[in-house]
This record gives structure tokens, sequence and C-alpha cells, in this order.
């Protein structure tokens, strides 16, 4: 399972269209009034600001290449400041073997960059947006964690280590060895590396392997494309 294309909210189109394009140079594939798709690799994200409520934030994360990651991390902050945890800018995750950093972008969205050691491409040259190799994680917040998570089994999108949906944690439902994953939550959590409590905002993903999944108003959809 890949990301294909993701799609969320946001109330700051112009700013946010400002920020990825213009600051970060994502090619933009997609605009009118109300919306606008950047390439990020080989995966599309899109902000809509089509019957937005409230102020939607979410969490989501990029693939980049490993040995990118100090370069990413440099090119990053002469753009936006990176958020910190207990004084750190970065962290390790020993059982994913991979780095990451996060910051905010003009939304509130908590964006991550990753280098996942596993992944055996490596990038040339200096960094750029070029070495964004896809969608990494897509938080989806639900009440019911559960329903949501077996029906995600059902159209194949296992837990990463084929453990039962937990109502207390994160399910990364996904492929490990590609590092791609739907982060399965229920509200209230905090978003690691930020002071954003994970909360039911629309989204939609729209899978490689031919399925949408959507949120609206807490309802949840799974349907083929």
């Amino acid at each position: 399972m890949e990301i294909e294309r993701l799609t969320l909210q946001t109330k700051s189109i112009r700013e946010m269209k400002e920020f990825y394009v213009d600051t970060f140079g994502f090619p933009l594939v997609m605009e009118d009034e109300n919306r606008f798709r950047i390439q990020a690799g080989s995966s599309e994200l899109e902000f809509t600001t089509e019957n937005v409520k409230g102020d939607p934030y979410y969490h989501f994360a990029f693939n980049i290449f490993a040995n990118k990651f100090e370069e990413a991390k440099s090119w990053v902050k002469e753009r936006v400041p990176l958020n910190e945890n207990e004084g750190e800018d970065e962290v390790y995750f020993s059982y994913s073997d991979a780095h990451a950093f996060y910051f905010y972008d003009p939304a509130g969205n908590v964006v991550e960059f990753i280098s996942r050691h596993s992944i055996s491409e490596r990038g040339e040259g200096p960094f750029s947006v070029e070495d964004v190799l896809n969608i990494s994680e897509i938080g989806l917040t639900v009440e019911d964690v559960v329903t949501v998570g077996n029906r995600l089994i059902e159209i194949g999108i296992h837990e990463r280590d084929d453990k039962p949906i937990s109502i207390t944690s994160l399910n990364f439902m996904g492929e490990k060895s590609k590092g791609i994953f739907i982060i399965l939550n229920k509200p209230g959590r905090q978003w690691f590396f930020s002071d954003k409590i994970s909360a039911v905002y629309p989204l939609e993903i729209t899978t490689s392997n031919q399925y949408r999944i959507s949120v609206d108003s807490n309802k949840v959809d799974v349907y083929r494309k």
C-alpha cells in the first residue's frame, strides 16, 4: 500500500500555497480558487477550503532519502523553525531505524521529514524537495478505531506487526518494508514533537490498492475508487 493522494482541509489556502510551493518548492500540479495540489515524490498532497469548519490540523510525514537527513534538516531550518522536544530538534527511532525532525506549517499541521535507513535508495546532489520520496504517514483520528482498523485490514492494510487494533496506543497500519503508514488513533493524544492534540477532522486518503478512505463529520467511509 502506498498513499497516492492525501486531501486535507485548511482555512489558510493562500499562506499554505506560498509555504509549500514558493518557500519549499514543491511542484504545483493543480489549483483553483478553493484548492491546490502539489507533487511530493510519488504522492500528491492537496489542501482544500471546501466545507472547512474551525481550524483543522493534522500530522503527516514525508519519506526522504536516508543519506540526506542532515542536509534536509539544515535546508528546512533555513525556511521554518524546527519543533523541539526536551531540547532536541530530532529523534532516532531505534525500532524503525529512522531519524526524523518536525515543524509546523502555516495551518499548524505537524509535518515530519523522516529518513528510514532500511530504504536502500540514495539521493545525489544538494538537498531539495526532489529528495522527498512520498507521503510516509498520515494520522487518521477516529472515535471507533477498532471498527475502522478492522475495515482497513479487510482491504489489505494491516497493522505493521500484525498486532490487534489498540484503543490506547497508535496503530501503524501499512507496510513496514515501504515505511508508509496510516496512523490510526483516537482523539486526545498529543502528537510527538508538538503541542497539538489529535482530533477528528475531515480528510481523504487515496491508496495504491484502489481504495479511498474518507472522514467527514466523524463518519468514516472506505470504498473502491
